[in-house]
């Protein structure tokens, strides 16, 4: 299932590699869409990582992402991990209805959230 986000860019950290085969890039983007502004961490992977490099915090941008999620064990200990991992990012022109795009067209073009339920004033 895929989802988009529009928000501020709050952050963007440098490209990590965390082995000879894997690298991944950190970002956050903050959704001001409710009464309590929401900073989400996304990932890039591989060669997405450079989607990040025309971009700076305070930039109004749209991210394309999937949810992952995985199972980790040690010692006989589980333990469960949730990944927004990012393939898409937007600049969003505030004052038009275009906006550039930088990302992988072999995934779908269209996502969206869900309908949100009814608002509340809650933080949680």
């Amino acid at each position: 299932m895929q989802f988009e986000l529009t928000g501020t860019l709050k952050l963007k950290r440098d490209e990590q590699r965390v082995s000879d085969s894997f690298k991944k890039r950190e970002f956050v983007v903050t959704d001001n869409s409710s009464n309590y502004p929401q900073h989400i961490l996304f990932q890039l992977k591989q060669d997405k990582c450079r989607l990040l490099d025309d971009y700076k915090p305070g930039d109004e941008v749209k991210v394309g992402f999937f949810i992952s999620g995985r199972e980790w064990q040690k010692d006989g200990v589980v333990k469960y991990f949730t990944s927004l991992d990012a393939w898409k990012i937007e600049h969003v022109d505030k004052g038009s209805s275009s906006s550039s795009s930088r990302g992988d067209s072999s995934y779908a073009t269209e996502a969206a959230l869900p309908a949100t339920e009814e608002q509340d004033d809650l933080p949680f």
